[in-house]
């Protein structure tokens, strides 16, 4: 889309099946940079990743001809897959069904980035 000019802030958060508290952090920087990976791949603006035990926290500009559901089903598959394949944790890791999504003006971003 030539011309086009946005500024859409999305923070996303998903959780462990379960809530259960299955990401140990010895393991954060090595799942956030394969997040972060995925969020660039898809030609959207990463900003921050947190995550906790159970769950993430990522915060994004999201380009608008693209859908945040399809974005987060690829994040979501992708990094179970990779927590997975590292046996990270005994049986098998998977996301929450769903997500959260919430917006911020560019006026917020301090005070969301901390």
């Amino acid at each position: 889309m030539a011309n086009t000019y946005s500024q859409i802030y999305i923070q996303i958060v998903f959780a462990v099946e379960s809530r259960q508290s299955l990401i140990d952090p010895e393991h954060n920087d090595e799942l956030q940079k394969y997040i972060s990976g995925i969020v660039s791949a898809q030609r959207q603006k990463f900003i921050v990743i947190n995550n906790m035990p159970d769950h993430v926290h990522l915060l994004i500009g999201q380009r608008p001809d693209s859908a945040l559901s399809d974005l987060v089903g690829d994040i979501k598959s992708g990094s179970t897959n990779f927590i997975n394949r590292r046996r990270w944790v005994r049986g098998r890791f998977n996301w929450q069904e769903g997500f959260g999504a919430f917006s911020y003006s560019r006026s917020q971003m301090d005070t969301v980035v901390v």
